[in-house]
């Protein structure tokens, strides 16, 4: 039991964030969200017992979180059904080594607001994929979409990203060895 208990601590440990973070997308109130990971867990926590017919968990705790904030949407908001569209995602560029790489405040800003401009469902999958390092088809599993609009919609994404930033940062080769940029979002780093 005290393993059990030392794995379920570890594992919310893990998923908190980034699950908060999905959650505050649909819902738009971070308590609200943060109550309904804390639902996933104690989902989690009751069917402990059943984890091993589970084929991929990140995929499974998803799919229970989007399903909660489904139903949290249509008991508080009388409306059956969220749509992508309306949802509003803020994010914000994390350097993890900021002495390796010099950016204006500028170019995050103008990164910034680029992904804010990106459509809804479009920065959702761009936030799973590229924030929460899902596969393809985790999202494609969770969002009921297929492998190939996930593949599309974070290339669309990175494309718009990428036009955004000025001339002299695009054509900057990366050295070898050097840290990417992380989209993270500001929530994830509660």
């Amino acid at each position: 039991m005290y393993e059990d208990m030392q794995a379920y601590h570890a594992l919310y440990n893990l998923f908190f964030n980034n699950l908060h973070r999905f959650c505050f997308s649909f819902v738009k109130s971070s308590e609200a969200a943060e109550e309904i990971v804390s639902d996933v867990f104690i989902k989690l926590w009751q069917i402990r017992n059943k984890l091993s017919e589970i084929e991929n968990l990140k995929v499974y705790l998803y799919q229970i979180a989007k399903n909660f904030c489904l139903n949290y949407i249509t008991r508080h908001f009388k409306n059956p059904v969220a749509s992508l569209d309306e949802m509003d995602l803020e994010t914000m560029i994390s350097l993890d080594n900021p002495e390796e790489l010099c950016i204006s405040a500028d170019i995050v800003n103008t990164i910034q607001q680029t992904i804010k401009q990106l459509p809804p469902q479009c920065r959702l999958i761009f936030q799973m994929v590229k924030e929460d390092g899902m596969a393809y088809r985790e999202v494609a599993d969770v969002l009921q979409i297929s492998v190939l609009t996930v593949r599309n919609q974070v290339a669309i994404a990175t494309r718009k990203v990428a036009e955004a930033l000025p001339a002299y940062v695009r054509n900057q080769k990366p050295e070898a060895g050097s840290q990417k940029l992380k989209i993270k979002n500001r929530k994830s780093d509660l």
